[in-house]
């Protein structure tokens, strides 16, 4: 479900009008209709005030259920090393930093290839 949705669902659930969230997070009726339409997109600050008035998280608002966080496989094994002695804990850390720096480096790689492989079939389209 997409912001808009997860903010007139959430509104609500909350009992809110509009009218009610307009005054409540002090931005204009007008806006929160274009936000729950889809016609508009709210500023860092604006979702901040929305959050407070819906008292929700951020996080609530803006993803996707499982678009944040880790998987159930992975908060166990993050339970698991939460158990660690200090040393332990700081080599696990630093193993994942590694891995997360070798996937990101992949990846740009890959972005790289990418976009290169696209500007050269557009010059010769060109």
């Amino acid at each position: 479900m997409a912001f808009s949705g997860r903010l007139g669902q959430l509104r609500k659930e909350r009992g809110l009008t509009q009218q009610g969230l307009a005054k409540l997070s002090e931005v204009h009726l007008t806006q929160i209709q274009r936000y729950e339409s889809g016609a508009a997109q709210p500023t860092l600050e604006i979702i901040k005030k929305l959050a407070i008035a819906l008292t929700a998280s951020t996080d609530w608002l803006l993803f996707e259920a499982d678009e944040r966080g880790p998987s159930d496989e992975l908060k166990l094994q993050f339970e698991a090393v939460q158990q660690f002695d200090d040393d332990e804990r700081k080599t696990a850390l630093e193993v994942l930093d590694g891995l997360i720096l070798k996937h990101q480096a992949r990846r740009m790689v890959q972005r790289s290839q990418t976009q290169t492989a696209t500007n050269h079939t557009a010059k010769k389209a060109g």
